[in-house]
């Protein structure tokens, strides 16, 4: 992975750049974006349009801006996790060597997921203040790359892109109604926003097997599961970083719901482990033999242990107090 995630961040950077570069009516692929996941707040005025798609059509503008959206933990994990399944797959199927297919699946879900962080930060404000109108004018080259290079597996790949894409979206949307009302947060609702997390990799992960059955569907729910673990985990990454609870989280709505933030904390690494188990259960629905089940139980061991970091790391930041203090009243 540390050989081959470098070489797919300038892939990325190079096929941005030319889409960018070859769009005869950049306003018009704003607005499009706009209307296609229901919010202006992460697109251009039309009057920053130009200014902005002049600035970052340089490759040395477009990789830095690329590894900054690619600086993510969640993002690094998945790369090698996609190749594998991909391959076992392809073993366990028997298919034909197709380097160009491999490569296009694997990198098109990978940049799918990424799409996250950019639109993130858009909504959070919280990080890259000084490049968010850059991506703002990338987000929808990025999703067009992901869309074409997913669709080198087929119609049946392509449609399970798009109904993952969309489940996503509604667990943004979600994220984003409840940042505006946090101690209106039920479990029913933060199960709905946890699909920003479950659908894009269980889509994902189902796609490496190119949606075949019983693969596909065995790779769509340990990914699903495991994502949803990792997300509990960035939610306490999160919180230390910004020295409150996550808006919306795991972590607040157990704080709010026992009115004590250590145990909120509790309950989340709890809620992980809920997680982590279902996504165990993969393992023992995958076939006898299966070539990669190995590298799977040390997939899911990382992800206890990078939960369980940040876990120790907010015991010894010694936080509770001002994390109290800053809960929505």
């Amino acid at each position: 992975a540390e050989e081959e995630f470098p070489k797919f961040a300038k892939r990325f950077a190079e096929d941005l750049l030319r889409e960018i570069k070859s769009d005869p009516n950049p306003d018009q692929t704003q607005e499009k974006f706009a209307s296609e996941v229901g919010s202006k707040e992460i697109t251009l005025e039309k009057s920053q349009v130009g200014t902005v798609k002049t600035r970052i059509e340089n490759y040395e503008i477009i990789l830095d801006r690329v590894s900054r959206i690619l600086n993510s933990n969640f993002v690094k994990m998945t790369f090698p996790v996609f190749s594998a399944l991909y391959d076992a797959s392809a073993q366990y199927f028997g298919d034909v060597d197709d380097n160009k297919k491999r490569t296009d699946i694997i990198d098109g879900h990978i940049i799918a997921i990424d799409l996250s962080e950019p639109m993130d930060r858009i909504m959070d404000r919280d990080e890259d203040i000084e490049f968010l109108d850059d991506y703002k004018l990338m987000n929808p080259y990025i999703l067009k790359l992901a869309r074409d290079k997913i669709a080198s597996g087929g119609q049946v790949v392509l449609e399970e892109f798009e109904r993952g894409f969309k489940d996503a979206r509604i667990g943004q949307y979600i994220d984003f109604k409840l940042k505006t009302n946090p101690k209106s947060i039920t479990e029913a609702e933060m199960t709905q926003c946890y699909k920003k997390y479950r659908a894009v990799m269980g889509t994902a992960g189902k796609n490496m097997a190119l949606a075949r059955f019983p693969l596909g569907e065995v790779f769509c729910l340990g990914m699903a599961k495991a994502a949803e673990s990792v997300g509990c985990g960035n939610e306490i990454e999160d919180s230390i970083k910004n020295k409150f609870v996550k808006i919306p989280s795991w972590p607040l709505y157990y704080s709010l719901l026992t009115n004590d933030v250590r145990r909120g904390f509790e309950f989340t690494m709890k809620k992980s482990e809920l997680y982590l188990n279902e996504a165990r259960l993969a393992l023992e629905l995958l076939p006898q033999n299966f070539s990669h089940k190995d590298f799977l139980e040390l997939l899911f061991l990382t992800v206890e242990h990078y939960n369980t970091f940040w876990f120790n790391q907010l015991q010894k930041e010694k936080l509770w107090n001002e994390f109290a203090s800053k809960l929505p009243k």
